[in-house]
């Protein structure tokens, strides 16, 4: 059974948002995530989890911001991704079900910053920015470990924003992506290819939503 897709627009203090649902047929939850401050919700990782969370009961919500729906190219101060971020909530939040927040990239850190606020009942942070890359002393890890609610990161083994291994200990669980870029991209030369990779991405959520119960 495909998804139903169909898009709405919210109005929020930063701007006009947009968002495109994925919807499952008997939905128990629904993950709302974000892109990051250089793409759209056109990302691989965000079309794989639209793609087949649906089919296990997932309703996905992907957020555009307001300044990519506004056809801006650089994303705004982390604050206003916040203010667009909470204006928007209230339509993942009306089908009345528990709501993941998700993002990638600086989509990931709305989630974690908001997530308690909001009423989240868990983070999905695709692409971490754990530091800008080469700066690995500009940490954000407190970003992700105050998100306060269950939460899983899935990293790619390459990322230069925070390979894995980079990460510190905490409560949350972490999925990495062998070989894996920001984007999730593999070389040629990897051993898995591009699909298996997005494998990894897609079974470790839906895994790790079947687990938050």
């Amino acid at each position: 059974m495909e998804a139903i897709e169909t898009t709405e627009t919210i109005e929020t203090d930063a701007g006009t948002a947009r968002v495109t649902w994925h919807r499952a047929e008997k939905p128990r939850l629904v993950l709302a995530v974000s892109h990051g401050a250089g793409g759209g919700i056109e990302a691989r990782d965000l079309q794989a989890l639209a793609s087949v969370l649906p089919g296990h009961g997932v309703s996905v919500a992907l957020v555009e911001q307001p300044w990519r729906v506004g056809g801006k190219k650089v994303a705004p101060a982390p604050k206003t991704l916040d203010v667009g971020w909470r204006g928007l909530w209230p339509a993942v939040a009306k089908p009345g079900l528990p709501v993941v927040a998700g993002g990638r990239s600086a989509g990931a850190r709305v989630a974690c910053r908001t997530a308690t606020e909001l009423g989240a009942t868990a983070v999905l942070a695709l692409s971490f920015p754990l530091h800008p890359p080469g700066k690995p002393e500009k940490s954000r890890a407190d970003e992700l470990l105050g998100a306060g609610v269950p939460t899983l990161v899935v990293q790619g083994g390459n990322d230069p924003f925070g390979k894995p291994e980079e990460f510190p200990k905490g409560s949350y669980e972490l999925i990495e992506v062998p070989y894996g870029d920001h984007g999730f991209a593999v070389p040629k030369r990897a051993s898995i290819d591009q699909d298996a990779a997005l494998e990894i991405v897609t079974d470790g959520v839906v895994g790790w939503i079947a687990s938050l119960g």
